[in-house]
């Protein structure tokens, strides 16, 4: 979610390739899915560029509707179910990994909720003053956002890796403060935070693969 079809069109490119990086660089399959996620996040930001002209009048109104579909079914769905497999699977450690096994049960129980807001046509958007503003078409969005957050934010603080724990207590500091910004139509700059996470992510992968590669070198034969 950004504040412009410019800013999300061009964050959507530059984060997209920042996903392929990460996606080339995954030193197993592992760690796919957790270099699927910036990828995602490029994908994601892109086609919301498309909702906004479709709500401008810019596109056609069907393409703006279809795409602000595809945003939500990406957010309320998509996201929570994949970010705490993402790091449940590239978690080395067994102790960790099973600590990490009730955010994956967490995160596809708050997909299950959200989704028929999506398949009952009641999930939609409308353009604010520097947002679009969501709507989960479902009334108990608001009781599920708590566990939306534990789902995608906890895992990062669970992992093995010093990288992913700081940030993912920067993550619940701006995220705090990006939704307060957002509640009060100040401005929208997901868009921005995207982007450095799936830098992160993609450090993250990069690190992994070193790891991997000197694990291969120093091997007997």
């Amino acid at each position: 979610m950004c504040f412009s079809p410019e800013a999300d069109l061009v964050t959507g490119i530059v984060v997209s390739g920042v996903g392929i990086d990460a996606l080339r660089r995954a030193p197993d399959r592992r760690y796919l899915p957790l270099a699927a996620i910036p990828l995602l996040l490029g994908f994601h930001q892109t086609i919301e560029a498309f909702a906004w002209w479709g709500m401008r009048g810019d596109l056609p109104r069907q393409v703006g509707e279809t795409a602000t579909w595809l945003y939500l079914a990406i957010a309320l769905v998509v996201v929570p179910a994949l970010v705490p497999v993402a790091f449940h699977s590239a978690e080395a450690d067994r102790g960790r990994r099973a600590r990490l096994v009730p955010f994956v049960v967490l995160g596809a129980a708050v997909a299950a909720a959200l989704l028929p807001g999506l398949l009952n046509g009641g999930g939609g958007g409308e353009m604010a003053c520097r947002y679009i503003s969501y709507d989960a078409g479902v009334g108990y969005a608001g009781y599920v956002l708590p566990f939306y957050v534990a789902a995608t934010c906890a895992p990062m603080l669970l992992s093995g890796s010093r990288r992913l724990v700081l940030f993912g207590t920067a993550n619940l500091i701006v995220v705090g403060l990006l939704g307060w910004l957002l509640a009060r139509g100040v401005i929208s700059l997901w868009c921005v935070w995207a982007a450095v996470s799936s830098v992160v992510i993609d450090l993250e992968v990069r690190a992994a693969s070193r790891v991997r590669a000197g694990e291969r070198v120093m091997a007997p034969g």
